[in-house]
């Protein structure tokens, strides 16, 4: 897939409603920027399933899997 890359005034009306009209056609997407860098994508996957992380019932409880 080839991405376009476009630069224009945000605060322009005629290119917002242009940009709008192109993607309201179909052909295109709007290409999603991560929210975070791609370590910490990783890091937040990781923690959603349960890599690397120690689950614990109580502050001693942590402590004790700490030490161990």
């Amino acid at each position: 897939m080839a991405t376009i890359t476009l630069s224009y005034d945000a605060r322009n009306v005629i290119a917002k409603k242009t940009i709008a009209y192109i993607l309201s056609l179909g052909v295109f997407k709007n290409a999603e920027k991560p929210r975070y860098n791609a370590k910490t994508e990783k890091a937040i996957q990781d923690a959603k399933n349960g890599i690397g992380v120690i689950k614990v019932k109580n502050v001693e409880d942590l402590f004790e899997k700490l030490n161990s």
